[in-house]
């Protein structure tokens, strides 16, 4: 009888390497920055794209970017408080002030 080996499936909240991410940035006094986004908790969050085509999906094609690698972006993001990295993330658009949804 032959014993199967089998790998350990990580765990979901252990970090895994995402590769070289298009990470959107915007122009600022020192150059260019990453763009920090709101987790739906409020929480801040760095974003970086597996694809610039998913990056234009979400934030248009004239959105700039640059690529990063997945400890880059940590590395920048984690002084100003954004300890959280979210991939490929898909954007609701925003309602306008004012404009609330009333239950009939």
């Amino acid at each position: 009888m032959s014993h199967l080996l089998y790998a350990e499936d990580p765990e979901p909240a252990e970090r895994a390497p995402a590769g070289l991410l298009f990470v959107p940035v915007r122009s600022g006094p020192a150059g260019c920055t990453a763009r920090l986004f709101r987790t739906p908790l409020g929480g801040r969050t760095a974003v970086g794209f597996t694809s610039r085509q998913r990056l234009a999906a979400a934030l248009g094609s004239d959105q700039p970017w640059v690529r990063l690698s997945e400890p880059a972006l940590r590395a920048l993001a984690e002084p100003v408080g954004a300890t959280d990295l979210t991939v490929d993330p898909r954007f609701a658009p925003a309602v306008p002030r004012g404009q609330h949804l009333r239950a009939g």
